[in-house]
């Protein structure tokens, strides 16, 4: 059984929940004040409105490969619920002498170091601020938040000698002695 698939899903006030069942799929709608967000279900995950509480459970319960699927399907469903409701946000610290960001247009341009600005795109539904040496990121789709926080961070990582490079902010970087010149 699953502990995290059997919690209901408390639906807040302003957030519109709509399910149509595709074949052996469930595609859940979840509108709210924010936006709107899809979320399609694992097949074999079954899902059911009581008052104000979405019950998820699967339909065979000694299927290993279903039960696997039963907690995702709930976070699925519960982020997309805090995502058109509050939003998802992650933000990204820049450290180096000279390195700097600045978003204007739905882009990021970056200068880190290299011969050249890097500059990167904005995907729609993504908000991306700057400020001093401070990118934020945030959205109402958390895996479109984190996959972008991941890219722009992978443009330079930051390396383990001085700690300059692009990382989270609650990210800790373990830092390495450099040569030691022994006498």
């Amino acid at each position: 059984m699953s502990r995290i698939g059997k919690k209901p899903i408390i639906i807040p006030k302003g957030v519109d929940i709509k399910f149509d069942v595709l074949d052996t799929k469930v595609n859940v709608n979840v509108k709210g004040p924010k936006g709107t967000l899809d979320v399609v279900l694992p097949q074999g995950v079954k899902i059911e409105q009581v008052d104000d509480q979405l019950l998820l459970s699967i339909a065979d319960i000694t299927d290993n490969k279903t039960r696997a699927f039963w907690g995702l399907a709930r976070n699925l469903v519960n982020n997309a619920v805090i995502g058109v409701t509050e939003g998802f946000s992650k933000s990204l610290e820049i450290n180096g002498v000279g390195f700097k960001a600045n978003a204007q247009n739905n882009k990021l341009t970056l200068n880190v170091g290299f011969s050249h600005p890097v500059e990167y795109p904005s995907r729609p539904g993504i908000n991306i601020e700057t400020e001093k040496n401070v990118i934020k990121i945030s959205g109402i789709d958390k895996q479109m938040v984190g996959q972008t926080a991941a890219e722009i961070r992978k443009i330079k990582k930051p390396e383990p000698y001085k700690g300059k490079g692009i990382k989270y902010s609650d990210e800790v970087i373990r830092r390495k002695a450099g040569k030691v010149v022994k006498s």
